[in-house]
């Protein structure tokens, strides 16, 4: 350690970068994670994602889960539907043999179990709010220039972990190149509270302006994940409450009553995203600084929590052996396991998209045939169970205590 502040430092403290610092706790190594945001940012967060039973099982091995559970919604069923046609596929924990099919959990549940642990490990250094303003890099280390409080600090480390989002200012200062798309479409995100149960099941529709996801909540809300053309989401963004629930409803069908809205609407643009490469010398990237999908079937989110776990234990296992983990042969052991296995997730819902989000009859014909499949043979079902739940790839050690 002569000469270096720290072993590891990770630029970004959301989901990702925070939960591979937690992941690296017990590890000897020294972790410095820098936030430009303070935890109150965090905490007041009210966005909701798909967790994976996969992910699940991260958080498990990370000894949080006893914490996250009993503030998620567990699902036991998925129904996914083309448009109106009337012949949906149920998806059931029987079909996977497992308790259950995931979770829905907003970001301030996660992140909370996450500060209690970071609060606990003594080998964290939480450096917040802060910035890295530049990255020198060095054959044995990383001199990073930190503002700290409006001070700038200097802070010498043997690597450096991008996970500051998909417009990274390290990536980019490092001249790693990305290949993919702005799709045609955008994505409103609101939470809605239904008249009705929602009965634990998570919905993927597919209209042909985009996939409609809704997501069940605690306390009776839903998530809505509602993807359409630019145009059309920026006017239902517009719409006042009344309008905008009019046509949310239309969507969402009526199954479960009547819908008031139960937070402010959000508007982003969906991209997809592949770094050209994960690894520098001295240098990493994890979650949406590698990579962005579609959110249909929200997969995001969850390929990041699989970087994280995947790259600590690379980190870990090289520590252990007495190796350089800032080193490119130690770093492209990350690469490999991980690249191909998020360009599969980048294919698939790119693939499901394109497939769904046309009236193109050729297409029509073609996808609700595939559905019929999927209600009829059983190994189809259960392939793209274990693709949507995360059981597919290598597993990390993490999920497997």
């Amino acid at each position: 350690m002569a000469g270096f502040d720290y072993d590891l430092a990770i630029a970004g403290g959301g989901i990702v970068g925070t939960l591979l610092a937690c992941a690296l706790r017990d590890s000897g190594l020294r972790v410095a994670l820098i936030e430009a945001r303070p935890r109150t940012a965090g905490l007041s967060r009210r966005q909701a994602y798909a967790v994976t039973l996969l992910s699940g099982k991260i958080f498990q091995g990370l000894g949080l889960w006893q914490e996250i559970l009993p503030k998620i919604t567990t699902f036991c069923q998925i129904r996914l539907s083309d448009a109106d046609y009337p012949h949906a596929v149920r998806f059931l924990p029987e079909d996977l043999g497992t308790e259950a099919l995931g979770y829905v959990a907003e970001h301030n549940v996660i992140m909370q179990a996450l500060y209690e642990c970071l609060d606990n490990s003594p080998n964290i250094t939480e450096l917040c709010p802060a910035e890295v303003v530049q990255a020198h890099y060095q054959p044995d280390g990383v001199e990073l220039q930190v503002k700290v409080e409006g001070e700038t600090r200097l802070i010498r480390t043997r690597l450096l972990v991008a996970a500051d989002g998909s417009r990274s200012p390290i990536r980019q200062e490092a001249g790693i190149r990305t290949r993919g798309w702005k799709y045609w479409q955008s994505c409103i995100t609101c939470v809605v509270q239904p008249e009705k149960e929602h009965g634990s099941i998570a919905y993927e529709r597919f209209w042909p302006s985009g996939p409609f996801a809704i997501l069940p909540l605690p306390g009776n809300r839903c998530q809505i994940v509602w993807t359409a053309p630019h145009a059309e989401a920026k006017a239902m963004a517009d719409l006042d409450d009344g309008a905008f629930l009019t046509e949310l409803s239309r969507r969402y069908g009526d199954q479960m009553g009547k819908l008031s809205l139960a937070s402010d609407r959000y508007v982003f643009q969906v991209q997809l995203m592949q770094s050209d490469r994960y690894t520098l010398s001295r240098l990493a990237l994890v979650g949406d600084a590698a990579h962005c999908c579609h959110p249909v079937g929200g997969q995001g989110l969850n390929m990041g929590i699989r970087d994280a776990a995947a790259l600590a234990q690379v980190l870990l296992q090289a520590h252990q052996k007495g190796e350089d983990i800032g080193g490119l042969k130690v770093l492209r052991r990350y690469e490999r396991w991980r690249k191909l296995e998020n360009l599969t997730i980048l294919g698939f819902t790119d693939f499901l998209d394109r497939c769904f989000s046309t009236n193109w009859l050729p297409l029509v014909i073609i996808r609700r045939l595939g559905l019929w499949l999927m209600r009829t043979l059983r190994p189809l079902k259960y392939f793209a169970l274990r693709l949507m739940t995360g059981q597919t790839g290598r597993s990390p050690q993490l999920a497997r205590h």
